[in-house]
């Protein structure tokens, strides 16, 4: 089913303004855009996405976004110029968006000419037809991708990680979550050894009591094996970057990529995978990295994945982690998007807590065995 033209009301959730215009059972010809004065910038990102699809863009101001009779009014002088649209009856309101008045305004006029409104449901992700009321409601296809989508939510990918993980890297990292009460303090150990490598990929020396730390020497045995480091002179030397990050808790975002894409298979509704994507917000200015992310069902879930000991009061505490994880979610994403925090070493109940109060998702330490189990009920 096509129609000629769809009417969004533009708000700070672009997902329900989004998802029908790129179903290929419901793509319209043409969007015109009810846009009040602080939603312009928005209004463009969507146009952005619009547009490339062969997608013709109209802007249609509303000065007061919660003055019911003039959006009536504005309502009523689009109609008044749509005359062929409105007896053909190919003009459709979503009225998901905009303000409350917004919508009542939009439906009740479309409503006197007895025109088809739908309404996106935020959860199930299905268009359900408020007018006419006995059309079968719709699951919205899953077609748009990470780029476009949080180019929809005013940001930018710049850059993304590899799309595949060797299989001996996941072996070694199943290893370490297999046996997480064994590596755990050696991993500490390593970490820090690949944090003094920044530069130069040499580590400081090693000192005494961790040449002779048997689940240390195990770890460095195993990096050496699949390649990631050699020990010289009581020195670790990593291959190249990618190594020493991989040595450094990389491994662990490697692992959880590495899951996720085996979960296509058996989880279709996951449209769309990343890792160490990278984002530009606004001006360029604002930039962040992402661990993991995964757009399923035209839901945003966002992983962050940490192989270190939080410590507390410093930038990467994990009530820090946990506070900006939020926030990059709510930005990136929108109201219903996902996030999840991974983390090797067990958080503090303060921060356990933490994460419950915003509705973050937390696996750490030996929870990470029913990785598999908690992934698919999460992105289920």
């Amino acid at each position: 089913m096509s129609h000629t033209t769809h009417i969004m009301l533009v708000s700070g959730q672009p997902t329900p303004n989004l998802t029908p215009a790129i179903d290929p059972d419901l793509k319209p010809d043409s969007v015109i855009l009810f846009v009040s004065p602080d939603m312009r910038e928005r209004a463009h990102w969507l146009e952005d996405i619009y547009r490339p699809r062969g997608i013709r863009v109209e802007h249609w101001p509303i000065d007061n976004a919660w003055d019911i009779e003039h959006i009536q009014l504005r309502v009523m002088e689009l109609l008044e110029r749509e005359q062929a649209a409105v007896a053909g009856k190919t003009i459709i309101l979503n009225a998901t968006g905009g303000t409350k008045p917004m919508s009542i305004a939009a439906y009740e006029s479309f409503r006197a000419y007895e025109l088809p409104v739908y309404y996106v449901h935020p959860e199930s992700d299905q268009l359900i037809w408020l007018y006419p009321e006995d059309r079968p409601s719709h699951q919205l296809a899953d077609r748009i991708r990470l780029p476009d989508f949080i180019r929809a939510h005013g940001a930018r990918v710049t850059e993304r990680g590899q799309s595949q993980v060797p299989v001996q890297y996941q072996e070694l990292a199943q290893k370490l979550i297999d046996d997480v009460a064994y590596f755990s303090n050696a991993l500490g150990v390593l970490n820090w050894y690949a944090n003094s490598a920044e530069k130069t990929l040499r580590s400081d020396p090693l000192e005494s009591n961790h040449i002779g730390f048997d689940a240390l020497q195990d770890l460095l045995d195993q990096l050496e094996q699949i390649g990631i480091l050699t020990v010289q002179d009581d020195r670790l030397r990593f291959k190249d970057e990618p190594a020493r990050f991989f040595a450094n808790g990389g491994w662990l975002e490697q692992y959880i990529f590495a899951k996720v894409n085996s979960l296509k298979k058996t989880l279709p509704t996951i449209q769309d995978t990343a890792q160490s994507l990278q984002i530009v917000r606004g001006t360029g200015t604002s930039k962040n990295e992402l661990d993991v992310v995964i757009l399923a069902n035209n839901r945003l879930h966002l992983i962050e994945c940490k192989a270190k000991t939080f410590k507390k009061g410093d930038a990467n505490s994990g009530t820090e982690t946990l506070y900006k994880l939020d926030s990059l979610a709510d930005t990136i994403g929108g109201l219903q998007a996902r996030a999840m925090l991974v983390s090797y070493k067990t958080l503090s109940d303060h921060d356990a807590q933490r994460g419950r109060d915003l509705r973050i998702k937390v696996l750490q330490g030996q929870q990470l065995q029913q990785l598999d189990t908690q992934l698919r009920d999460w992105l289920g």
